[in-house]
This record gives C-alpha cells, sequence and structure tokens, in this order.
C-alpha cells in the first residue's frame, strides 16, 4: 500500500497508521533500517496530528466566548 501524503492525511487516518507503527515497532520482527523509517513516520504523523489538533482547538476558542457562548469569527488555519 502506498503511503498518502502526510499532508493528505486526516487525523483518523493518522491514529490508525500511527497504531500500526508502534505495534510493527513493538513486535521486533522489523530490522533496523525499516524500524528508523517506521520511527520517522511515525514521528511525522504525530506532529501533523497535534498541528490538527491544534488547529481544532483555536478553531473552538474563536467560536466561544469566554462565556463558552457561540461567538461567530473568521479562523485562519495558516497562521497556527
Amino acid at each position: 500500500m502506498a503511503k498518502k501524503k502526510i499532508e493528505n492525511i486526516t487525523f483518523e487516518d493518522s491514529l490508525v497508521e500511527l497504531t500500526s507503527i508502534v505495534n510493527q515497532l513493538e513486535s521486533g520482527d522489523v530490522n533496523l533500517a525499516d524500524s528508523m523509517a517506521l520511527f520517522e513516520r511515525g514521528l511525522q504523523l504525530s506532529k501533523h496530528s497535534q498541528h490538527q489538533l491544534n488547529d481544532a482547538e483555536q478553531k473552538i476558542a474563536i467560536l466561544l466566548n469566554e462565556n463558552g457562548e457561540p461567538m461567530l469569527s473568521s479562523f485562519d488555519s495558516s497562521e497556527s
């Protein structure tokens, strides 16, 4: 299966792939070179997922005022 580019992966798909990577690494059946490649991919997925979570958190903060009431405002994800 061809790997999707990190920027095109949804949060949910990222979690699925991260789980798979962890399972492969924990199995001990992966050689060193492949382990390093999996580890690197996992770090990229983790960073991408964290960015997506931060964007969602910012959007929620923008949509709610300090009293938890809805407040409309624009959101630009390129600012995060």
